[in-house]
């Protein structure tokens, strides 16, 4: 059963992906569309969302700019 639920979550996460922009997803963004997703199912959310963070955060980490006068 848990199997099943992170393996929904993964492919939710691909057809998400695809067609969203990606910052938009970002903190608060993530919380609401894991509640979109699974409104019934509180483990099936905190998976999606975990997944939905890292995702972000890895995107974030490949698409940094520095714009910053003395850059870090």
């Amino acid at each position: 059963m848990l199997k099943k639920v992170f393996l929904a979550a993964a492919a939710s996460l691909v057809l998400v992906g695809a067609t969203a922009a990606i910052p938009a997803m970002a903190g608060s963004g993530c919380h609401k569309a894991a509640k979109a997703a699974y409104p019934h199912d509180r483990k099936a959310r905190h998976a999606y969302r975990k997944e939905c963070k890292a995702h972000y955060k890895a995107w974030r980490k490949t698409h940094k700019h520095h714009h910053h006068l003395f850059g870090k």
